[in-house]
């Protein structure tokens, strides 16, 4: 049996929820892509050149925040004058289209700037600022729909790194929203019931709210596990799961890590749910029926394997991405063990999949093809496209988006 990431399935509830717009070949809409899994529709090419040749460069402020493709719009956000802006760019050409200020910079020794992900579905730019404002943009003009602001949600905002609250809440928000044709689904932090907030996409009228934990890093994701859609997050308490309809606790893996930081994305395969942190190691989760409700057991944890800063992509029963050990490994996830790993990476590594190719940017701003086989390591080519970076990429249509501290490129990897 080979298991594939589910994050996209058909919803028994009476109406539809679905993680992203509907997508042609040429969309990026998202945190890790179509699908939040880190897997794209479009072919990755067979090797890589020696050196490239941006399609077009363009200069930017500072930021971590990943670019984003739908619509025929390329959306960047950058630190611009203090303020955490969007910029809605031609994919083609990298000619700006409109510019919008979101709210006011966080700024602390990682420098300042947007951290979180923004999403398009369909006309829309939904986004979210370091700070914890919200908002929903027209994608055509970037004109402000509506907004919230995480504070009105409850969300207290203490940036002394040692209060020992919540990661987002002193650190600034990281994690991306996710949005369904019915719910924008909004980690907020607020420890008044309001730790998880749903939205009416269209109007941003308040749904439900749920829950007391606060905020870490992570980014939810949207799966149907042991028969049930399910919205699947990790806060500072573990890892949960809500309703998406209303909000109710589906089950819990309590866990508590070194100063609450939960980073990497939950990973679905079946009815199994991995994820990692630097001080716990990364586990196995198994979510069983149990008569109305559910039970969540741990299938194995390898607490050698303390993943940080970035999450594998999964084929069929393994895991490939960067290792606790600035190497990059393959894991099978039927026990967790390593089944190889190869030295020499650093401390983030982005990594993608096509069919049985990765592409892989490094925090040096190499950009590497690997062939996916769980036998062993084997690189296909690599090429320095950009200086360090913590930036995720996008890919669309055979072109690579990246972007460091000063600007962003587009680089065509595979001709059309």
């Amino acid at each position: 049996m080979n298991p594939r990431p589910q994050v996209l399935l058909p919803l028994a509830l009476g109406f539809l929820l679905q993680a992203s717009s509907p997508l042609t070949a040429a969309d990026w809409p998202q945190w890790r892509g179509p699908d939040r899994t880190g897997h794209t529709p479009d072919p990755l090419p067979r090797s890589l050149p020696a050196s490239v040749t941006p399609l077009w460069r363009i200069p930017l402020g500072h930021g971590y925040a990943g670019p984003v493709l739908g619509s025929g719009t390329l959306v960047v956000l950058d630190d611009t004058g203090g303020q955490e802006t969007a910029h809605a760019l031609d994919p083609r050409t990298g000619a700006r289209r409109w510019s919008a200020a979101l709210g006011e910079t966080y700024v602390d020794e990682f420098e300042p700037g947007p951290r979180c992900t923004p999403v398009i579905f369909d006309d829309r730019l939904y986004a979210q600022t370091a700070r914890g404002e919200f908002r929903c943009l027209r994608l055509a003009d970037g004109q402000t729909l509506w907004r919230t602001n995480f504070k009105d949600l409850g969300m207290v905002w203490n940036p002394e790194r040692n209060t020992g609250i919540g990661a987002a809440n002193r650190r600034g928000n990281t994690g991306s929203p996710l949005v369904t044709r019915d719910r924008v689904l909004v980690q907020v932090g607020s420890t008044n019931g309001a730790s998880i907030v749903a939205f009416e996409p269209r109007t941003g009228r308040v749904l439900w709210k749920s829950q007391d934990d606060l905020t870490a890093y992570t980014s939810p994701v949207l799966a149907e596990v042991a028969g049930r859609p399910q919205f699947i997050t990790a806060t500072c308490n573990g890892l949960l799961a809500l309703a998406p309809e209303d909000g109710h606790v589906l089950w819990r893996v309590p866990f508590r890590t070194l100063a609450n930081r939960n980073v990497l994305t939950p990973i679905v395969l079946g009815d199994t749910v991995y994820f990692a942190s630097h001080s716990t190691g990364l586990r196995a989760v198994r979510i069983r029926r149990d008569g109305d409700g559910f039970q969540a057991e741990e299938a194995w944890l390898n607490p050698r394997l303390r993943l940080n800063l970035s999450t594998p992509v999964a084929i069929d029963r393994h895991l490939y991405g960067l290792g606790a050990s600035k190497d990059f490994v393959c894991i099978d996830t039927q026990d967790g063990s390593v089944t190889w790993s190869q030295p020499g990476f650093g401390d983030v590594a982005a990594t993608l999949v096509s069919g049985s190719r990765l592409l892989v940017l490094t925090d040096l701003g190499e950009l590497l093809l690997l062939n996916a086989s769980p036998a062993r390591y084997e690189e296909l080519g690599r090429v320095q496209v950009t200086g360090k970076t913590y930036v995720h990429p996008a890919y669309s249509d055979g072109v690579v988006y990246v972007r460091d501290p000063r600007e962003l490129q587009a680089i065509q990897i595979l001709s059309r």
